[in-house]
């Protein structure tokens, strides 16, 4: 199924699926932390930045295409505040609002994208991150997977019941009653996995099965992000 296509890509082989997940949990943490400090006037610095992520994705070895077109579904949202400045009369705040959101956008999604989950995990807890934001991700990623595949399965019935293009406008007006539907389902479906997970012995707390190590390589990574995004962030 499509909703799977990220965590497949997890698991490849690319430059950047071989360093340690603390090192890239670093770098995307300097790099939106720059990204967001950086003044709506330094169209310059964008384009350093995006620079940067194409040379990042170029070292991921993953589908552009792919890893752009899951990048720009956070431009719904951001479009939406980016127009109201627009029309308060900040143009230039407003693309550097949906210049910010698609970049750190991308920057997540390659974390995710040459990383599996539990590496990420394993590096949050060796770190030190409070165990209760560890879980909170956990049944997160997890529990977006069931919503997902629930919503294809109700997508999959609405077009069997109607069909052709012509009950588009139908499908439409009951989007909001398949809405709530959906979460519903959804919930159900999540509970019921839960209540299975304490049956079969869970005690709040998931093994980590993953022991990272850092090397020289990591580290490298680390500091040279870290300096192109200072460097960058102070020249803006």
């Amino acid at each position: 199924m499509h909703h799977v296509v990220v965590e497949r890509w997890s698991r490849g082989s690319g430059p950047l699926h071989a360093l340690d997940a603390r090192a890239k949990l670093g770098a995307l943490l300097a790099f939106l932390v720059a990204v967001s400090t950086t003044p709506a006037r330094s169209q310059i610095a964008f384009g350093a930045y995006a620079a940067l992520m194409v040379a990042a994705m170029g070292a991921s070895r993953l589908p552009l295409g792919g890893l752009l077109r899951r990048a720009a579904l956070v431009l719904p949202f951001s479009t939406t505040f980016a127009l109201i400045t627009w029309w308060s009369g900040d143009p230039l705040r407003a693309l550097a609002l949906a210049e910010k959101s698609l970049l750190s956008g991308l920057a997540a999604l390659l974390l995710i994208a040459t990383t599996p989950l539990t590496a990420v995990l394993a590096g949050f807890e060796t770190t030190g991150a409070p165990r209760a934001v560890i879980l909170a991700i956990q049944f997160l990623y997890r529990y977006l997977f069931v919503i997902s595949e629930q919503a294809q399965h109700m997508r999959l019935a609405a077009r069997s019941r109607h069909g052709g293009s012509s009950a588009r406008a139908l499908l439409f007006s009951a989007s909001a009653g398949a809405l709530g539907v959906l979460f519903a389902r959804s919930w159900e479906r999540a509970d019921g996995i839960y209540q299975a997970m304490l049956a079969r012995g869970f005690s709040g707390r998931f093994a980590v099965s993953v022991h990272p190590h850092f090397h020289a390589a990591d580290l490298m990574f680390f500091s040279a992000v870290l300096a192109t995004c200072t460097g960058i962030r102070l020249a803006a």
